[in-house]
């Protein structure tokens, strides 16, 4: 029997058919808007950055998710540190969104000072008998994982975060992705829910209509297709590729390159996917030519043969080739608008304009995040209309988005609601 709890949303989720999207009002209400940002966004690990945001000691960011306020920031030892910015005071916010450089942390309204390792050293005012050492900035939880800033907010964080950092910090290690620079970042408003972004990068089924420049070197059948609408040349050609996946895929394993697909996207509370998947046409990455955007290649790879390793979170997704990387997460803003964070990755030692074009090195990427925005926004317009009813997934296309609904169903059950 379905069990359910004394929440105004559990009827919505009650009303969730399988192998269907899900009821509108999971896309548009407000409190379904906090009921995620509370299970998804503070009790589940979320990335929400790099390491080489901050490359040199005292750079710090400012991370906006809902209510919560965050720095991360590089200390004088060089450790990665991610606190709560907020003073221990009266609770003034310490830094403003954005990027800054700082030698200690200092409240603008009474001075009260931080070091960069969140211990406070200076109160002014406060009398002999304060205690300064229990007066610290709060520390988030973090794991960097092959140099991705992963935190949870929970006082419990879920335990299976290990599974994902037991296969990607082996798989992120050649591209030495602590060490990059960010050659470049963008920041899309999308007007559309959160879980409809996730949803239309979970597919590739609308590839082939609306991304002509990523379809240069994305093979959007990787994403699943119905092998009874192909015609005979079609097919004959699916087959081609995927017997070529196959003697790719042993290839790069026996070179040291772990590729094989790697699932934990139900029954269990840290979700992702990553698969070294096959870069078409000239084979190098994700540009207008599929040739390589960058002649520095990524950490201490040699070679631009390695495919597309990606890697996919309920907040982020992630590709990593062998001159570039693009890193793109999420932060929902409201019930029907998400910020999309995407950063380009290039060595450290890159220059633009000798080793890297920007342009080659970006346009892909900016050409389809625009793209996807218009599309989610269409779709999130068609939710909140009287007449949308859930309808059914694409039992080959869309395999991932059915198993994304039954985790956020799963999950928002397992805390109660």
């Amino acid at each position: 029997m379905l069990q359910t709890f004394a929440s105004s949303i559990s009827s919505l989720l009650d009303a969730r058919a399988l192998g269907h999207s899900l009821p509108a009002g999971l896309y548009t209400r407000e409190d379904v808007f906090e009921a995620d940002l509370d299970v998804f966004f503070r009790r589940h690990w979320i990335c929400i950055g790099l390491e080489c945001d901050v490359p040199e000691a005292g750079d710090a960011t400012v991370i906006d998710i809902g209510k919560t306020s965050l720095i991360l920031l590089r200390d004088d030892d060089g450790q990665i540190r991610v606190v709560h910015n907020v003073c221990r005071h009266r609770g003034s916010r310490l830094l403003d969104a954005g990027k800054t450089i700082v030698s200690k942390l200092v409240c603008p309204y009474h001075t009260w000072t931080y070091e960069l390792t969140g211990e406070l050293s200076h109160a002014p005012h406060m009398g002999k008998g304060f205690d300064k050492e229990c007066r610290s900035l709060k520390p988030v939880t973090l794991k960097s994982i092959g140099g991705l800033i992963y935190i949870c907010l929970s006082e419990h964080p879920p335990e299976d975060i290990g599974h994902l950092e037991h296969v990607m910090a082996e798989r992120l290690a050649p591209y030495d992705v602590r060490n990059a620079k960010v050659a470049y970042e963008t920041d899309v408003i999308e007007h559309g829910n959160w879980k409809l972004t996730i949803e239309n990068n979970r597919e590739c089924y609308h590839c082939s209509a609306n991304h002509p420049e990523l379809c240069v070197s994305f093979v959007d059948l990787d994403f699943g297709f119905d092998p009874e609408t192909l015609s005979p040349d079609d097919r004959a050609q699916a087959e081609e590729h995927f017997e070529l996946y196959a003697k790719r895929t042993e290839q790069w394993e026996n070179d040291g390159y772990p590729s094989a697909a790697v699932e934990q996207l139900v029954f269990c509370s840290t979700n992702f996917r990553t698969q070294r998947l096959i870069i078409s046409g000239a084979g190098e990455s994700q540009t207008p030519d599929a040739t390589a955007a960058s002649a520095k290649l990524l950490g201490s790879i040699t070679r631009k043969d390695l495919g597309d390793t990606h890697l996919w979170g309920h907040n982020s997704w992630k590709h990593f080739m062998g001159d570039h990387a693009v890193v793109s997460t999420i932060i929902p803003l409201s019930a029907d608008t998400t910020l999309v964070r995407t950063k380009w990755l290039v060595h450290k030692d890159a220059v633009e304009g000798v080793d890297y074009d920007l342009e080659k090195l970006t346009s892909v990427w900016v050409a389809t995040t625009d793209q996807d925005a218009e599309l989610v926004a269409r779709n999130h317009a068609g939710v909140e209309d009287p007449a949308y009813i859930p309808g059914p997934y694409s039992p080959f296309t869309e395999t991932n988005l059915d198993k994304f609904a039954t985790w956020y169903i799963d999950r928002m059950r397992a805390h109660g609601y």
